[in-house]
This record gives structure tokens, sequence and C-alpha cells, in this order.
């Protein structure tokens, strides 16, 4: 089962994809407590999905609507992301690292504020940062509530998964001491405007089946920069489920995202640290993103999710004119 989010602006309902058409819910006289939204889907547990499933087997024809016809949002808007980075070997091995990379996860946070949709643009804001980089990543959606949730049984807190790229302003969170110590402020570094393009659906946990076999790439203008597989991961999904549920109470619509691989800008930037590895079959970096750049993340069995590098105040101009 895909789910998506579409419609305007603050008018956004949930869909599931079936084929090229999206199913409405709503028109099926599902159930508004359950089908309002991803949100209050996920939390509507077993019952929802069965229903779900009935209305996707057999739609009603005004239930029905062209995937083309509509703009889709992100399929859920999270106020929780808890983020792994430095979670592929590869990826460590092209860049500086800190202390401790490699051998616990590193711990981050992004939130609601910095989701967009398939797209919507990644803004370019010289202010805050002139170094922004891409990373294609998996993102769990938790479905079940649990704390110190063992590894053996994580998964079964998996609603479902989706792709996030967690766009990073590296020269933000590199820093660097003269004698060449290196460490990571995720904060600022992380976390601020359209820093985690969410979607295009979010795929139910038994058709990914095991998250650890998937094939993940981005690509920016066409070129491929990032190809790997979750197989890379240091650290599982089941893994990272049990460590970040060490701090927090897991709630359904929680995401976890799970780290990137090799093939980030950071990996040409000598001055950041980066080691000019070339990973075969992938075009090097050359630069940062910059406006006019679009970028690909595609994950396997999901989808691609593409988003546009956009100057912050053409951005911003173009939004007003619209709700004028």
């Amino acid at each position: 089962m895909k789910l998506v989010s579409f419609g305007a602006a603050g008018e956004q309902r949930l869909g599931f994809l079936r084929g090229d058409d999206i199913v409405d819910p709503l028109r099926m006289s599902g159930d508004p407590a359950m089908f309002r939204s991803a949100l209050a889907f996920i939390r509507s547990g077993d019952k929802a999905l069965k229903a779900a499933q009935v209305m996707i087997g057999n739609p009603l024809k005004s239930a029905m609507i062209a995937r083309e016809r509509v703009t889709l949002a992100a399929p859920l808007t999270p106020s929780t992301m808890l983020c792994s980075g430095s979670n592929y070997h590869d990826h460590n091995a092209e860049k500086a690292n800190t202390p401790i990379s490699g051998k616990e996860p590193e711990f981050f946070v992004k939130t609601a504020d910095c989701v967009v949709g398939p797209d919507e643009p990644i803004l370019f804001d010289a202010r805050l940062s002139k170094k922004i980089d891409c990373e294609v990543e998996l993102a769990v959606v938790i479905g079940r509530p649990g704390r110190h949730i063992p590894v053996a049984s994580a998964l079964d807190h998996v609603f479902g998964y989706t792709i996030v790229n967690d766009v990073t302003a590296r020269d933000r969170q590199v820093r660097r001491t003269p004698e060449g110590m290196t460490w990571y402020e995720l904060g600022s570094g992380k976390a601020f405007d359209s820093s985690a393009p969410l979607g295009p659906c979010i795929v139910t946990a038994e058709e990914i089946g095991d998250p650890q076999k998937l094939a993940l790439k981005s690509r920016i203008n066409g070129e491929l920069r990032q190809s790997s597989s979750t197989s890379n991961m240091i650290w599982t999904c089941a893994e990272l489920i049990h460590f970040f549920s060490r701090n927090f109470t897991l709630k359904p619509g929680m995401v976890i995202i799970t780290g990137t691989p090799a093939g980030t800008a950071w990996s040409s930037d000598e001055e950041l640290g980066g080691k000019g590895v070339t990973q075969p079959g992938l075009v090097p970096a050359t630069r940062y993103c910059l406006p006019g750049d679009v970028v690909e993340c595609e994950i396997e069995k999901i989808g691609v999710l593409r988003n546009p590098v956009v100057q912050a105040g053409e951005a911003a101009r173009s939004v007003s004119t619209a709700a004028e």
C-alpha cells in the first residue's frame, strides 16, 4: 500500500496510489477520523489498514483521481524526525570524521519546519550557507508506540518507509581545529527551512520486506552522484529504532532517517576534510548545490523524490505572487 497526501496548501488530504490513479478514501465514505490525514490513518492501526485494502481493491469510479491532475505534498509532516549521521561505511571513507564516527550512531533532530514535499523548492540562502549538500536517505515511519524497544522486535513497530533528502549546510556543520580535530555542529548544519524534502509516498512495511536490501541513489541535474544499498548501513533500521527508543517513547508518525552513502559534494571539499574518494560509476561532485539545480533521490520500491534548488528570495516572491 502506498500513501500520499495531495491538494492545495492547507487543504491536503490522504490518498492511496493505485497504478496511475489516487483513491480518495473520503469519496468512498471513509471515516474522517481514520482517513483525514496520514497521521490519523497510521494512528488508527489495523482497522484502518483493512478498510483501505478494501477501498483500493474495489474503488468507486467517483473516488479515482488521476495522479497527474493533483499536486502531491509531503505524505506526512512528522513533528519529530530522529536522525542518524555517518551510518554508511563508504560515506565515512570519503570525509573527515569525528572521534565517534562509525563507533556509535550520530544523533540529531529535524522538525516539521524542515519538511517540504515533492517538487517543492530547496531554498538556497547564502546568509545561512554557501555549501548546501544533498543526501538520499531511507526514512522509517513508526506505526506502533514503544520505549526501550529490543532490536529483535523493532521492525514490528514500523508502519512503513519513505524517502528523505537530508539537506545539509556543510559550512555550518563541519568544524575543524588548527590541530586537525573535526567535530560536527548538527543543529544549524542540519535543521533549517526546506532541509527535509520527504516523499513522494509512504510504502507500508509488508510491501518493502527487508529494509536492508534496498537500492538507493541520487542524481543532480541527471548526473548519478550516489548509488548504494541499505545493506551498507553500519547500524540497521532495527538497531536505530532500538537506539532512539532509549531516549524517546517512539510514537505513531515519528520518523527515523538512517544516513546516506558515498557521493556527497562534501567528498570533494578539501577545506572541510573531503578526501576526494571517487566511487565507481558515479559522477564526482565539483561543487555544492546552487539555484537552478534539480535533485532526485530514488529508493527501490518507493519511487523518486524530486526537488529544485531555488534562491530563497525568489521562492518567497513566488509564494507571495501565488497568494495574491
